[in-house]
């Protein structure tokens, strides 16, 4: 009494052309993910590591904590000695550099 009928439908023509076009979107999406997240982030992440690896004794940082502090001592496992008043030094690892504040001149040759 309440039963309708069903009717069939007749497929879609053109299966694989479907297909492709129900990917069309996705494949948008990920590739304006990719210009306007992914790849700005690695270019970033590129300029920070530069950035610490050119750190050199006398230079001027600010650390991911906050503090102000000048460059005493690179050491070669990625570690650096600041000092941050006269006399006070801290060791701190060379990735949580945020900023060079000013740069030393290289020694003349």
């Amino acid at each position: 009494m309440f039963v309708t009928p069903a009717f069939a439908q007749a497929a879609a023509p053109g299966g694989a052309a479907g297909a492709f076009t129900s990917f069309v979107p996705l494949i948008l999406i990920f590739v304006i993910m990719y210009f306007l997240l992914i790849r700005p982030q690695q270019k970033k992440l590129k300029e920070h590591k530069a950035m610490v690896e050119a750190l050199r004794r006398g230079d001027q940082v600010l650390t991911g904590g906050g503090i102000v502090g000048k460059v005493v001592k690179v050491h070669e496992d990625g570690i650096i000695d600041v000092e941050i008043a006269e006399g006070v030094k801290v060791r701190v690892m060379k990735s949580t550099i945020v900023q060079v504040m000013s740069k030393t001149e290289p020694a003349a040759a």
